[in-house]
């Protein structure tokens, strides 16, 4: 068994500086995506950086790292994640004892070491437009929406999963190859969830590993504001999404 880590850099040299150094001695193969001049500095031994030719998408960017890895399983991190040295060893070895487990993500904590809601039920329409739109300062979504972030679970023991943030994400390459990798149309949004999707319908399991845990300085660009060029990427993304996968339109959870 093996873990290969791909992580795409759009600029994150800071971010870098804290997280490849705990990350580097967790994995066997550790590839980083410059997806524009200036993303990478200073890099642990042995880590390989590869230039994007032009800015792609994030998915682009992980699909083309690890095509230039080998590992039994593929480790997408952010550059804001920041494993303890334990993360990556506890998450393998899970997934290792389930062979349907296609995504095995950890419980992620805010810097200030409070627990981050990364697991989440799969998007309705409804649920969507309150939590992206004015509607959710009338019905605020970590109120309304306990059940969609389980706000009201904090397992201790690994426990299924609709689908996880994708911060810190790891994933059976043989999966990966039967699902053609990460869709690369997404922009920016919504690709963690899609991936998570096809899994499901493929038989794949996701699972939430609590005893792996990952600090991510966690942005929520879109839930502080309303009109952004991310709100507009993340719109554009749910809609690729229904498109994709139609039968989500009458989805109630």
């Amino acid at each position: 068994m093996t873990v290969s880590a791909v992580v795409v850099s759009h600029g994150h040299v800071r971010e870098l500086e804290r997280s490849l150094p705990a990350l580097a001695p967790q994995v066997d193969e550790l590839v980083v995506v410059a997806n524009v001049p200036g993303s990478v500095g200073e890099v642990p031994p042995g880590t390989r950086v590869l230039a994007a030719p032009r800015p792609r998408t994030f998915a682009a960017n992980v699909n083309a790292g690890a095509t230039v890895t080998t590992g039994t399983y593929v480790l997408v991190a952010n550059p804001d994640a920041i494993p303890e040295p334990d993360a990556v060893a506890r998450l393998a070895a899970f997934a290792e004892s389930r062979p349907r487990c296609g995504v095995a993500g950890p419980q992620l904590r805010w810097p200030d070491g409070s627990w981050q809601p990364s697991r989440r039920r799969f998007p309705t329409v409804a649920g969507t437009l309150v939590r992206r739109t004015p509607l959710r300062l009338l019905r605020p979504p970590y109120e309304h929406q306990r059940a969609h972030y389980h706000l009201d679970e904090r397992p201790e023991e690994p426990v299924p999963a609709d689908w996880l943030l994708g911060a810190f994400l790891l994933q059976r390459r043989a999966m990966l190859e039967e699902l053609g990798g990460w869709d690369a149309g997404y922009r920016h949004y919504v690709e963690d969830i899609d991936l998570c999707y096809r899994a499901a319908r493929a038989g794949w399991e996701r699972w939430y590993v609590p005893a792996a845990v990952v600090h991510h300085a966690y942005a929520a660009v879109i839930d502080r504001r309303f009109l952004s060029r991310h709100t507009l990427w993340h719109a554009r993304g749910m809609l690729r999404f229904v498109r994709k996968h139609p039968e989500r339109l009458l989805a109630l959870r």
